[in-house]
């Protein structure tokens, strides 16, 4: 059959492949725009401690952190708060490996540069294989995490992950 007679009330096979694929497209838009957001909001969530530490600070750095006062400050992601806050910010002595005049090798303090230490809590989905704050992972060992509030940037290193209680 051929003309409008012939095709009224019924689909063609073409016709449904096409309604499919348009279905797919919407769907898979949705779901790269709300997707994470729904998965957040259905898995339980476990707390997250993260330390991390600026290694060997000059003053200028360390004491532009300690007289920010962070403590209490989001950390931010491109235009974004995130929801993980620095609770806690201290400063350790910087050790250097130095040659002694007899050719030993020992550990000294650095008289300048400092490690600025920080305690971030977040939270995380419970049954993550690869925690984040952000789009950053974070695992004990990580270096360049981009430590990042609204007023103070720094590259840091992951020294401790800890979830639900648990050290990881």
């Amino acid at each position: 059959m051929t003309g409008s007679e012939g095709r009224k009330g019924r689909f063609n096979i073409v016709d449904l492949l096409l309604l499919l694929l348009i279905v797919a497209v919407v769907a898979g838009i949705g779901w790269k725009l709300a997707g994470s957001h729904i998965q957040n909001s259905i898995a339980p969530e476990k707390d997250m401690v993260v330390e991390a530490v600026v290694i060997g600070a000059y003053p200028r750095i360390y004491n532009e952190a300690l007289r920010q006062d962070l403590v209490g400050e989001h950390l931010v992601a491109g235009n974004a708060y995130l929801s993980a806050t620095i609770t806690d910010l201290w400063l350790e002595d910087f050790e250097v490996s130095v040659l002694t005049d007899d050719g030993r090798l020992v550990n000294a303090v650095d008289p300048v540069r400092k490690n600025i230490c920080v305690r971030i809590e977040s939270k995380v989905a419970a049954d993550t294989p690869v925690p984040k704050i952000g789009s950053q992972e974070v695992r004990a060992g990580k270096e360049n995490y981009t430590l990042k509030t609204q007023r103070l940037e720094c590259l840091a290193t992951i020294r401790y992950v800890e979830i639900g209680g648990e050290a990881q």
